[in-house]
């Protein structure tokens, strides 16, 4: 879980990424600022994680929870 805001080297986030996506069947990345409306993950952290994650999912209020047990529950 993260706001993807993270203030080091991209290219050590997408490293760590390629490692997780190489030894996890699934990567869910949960992001509480996904619900924000006109959000859009452009931080360079967030944009180095997305194409190593399955499923992006917001995590901002009692019903993103839900519907994130919802799909957690599926995988």
């Amino acid at each position: 879980m993260s706001d993807g805001y993270d203030q080091g080297d991209p290219a050590t986030v997408r490293r760590e990424m390629q490692a997780l996506r190489r030894r996890a069947r699934v990567v869910v990345w949960i992001n509480p600022l996904l619900g924000t409306e006109g959000y859009a993950p452009v931080a360079q952290g967030m944009r180095a994680a997305l194409p190593y994650v399955d499923h992006f999912l917001p995590a901002h209020d009692m019903s993103s929870l839900r519907a994130l047990c919802r799909q957690l529950a599926k995988i």
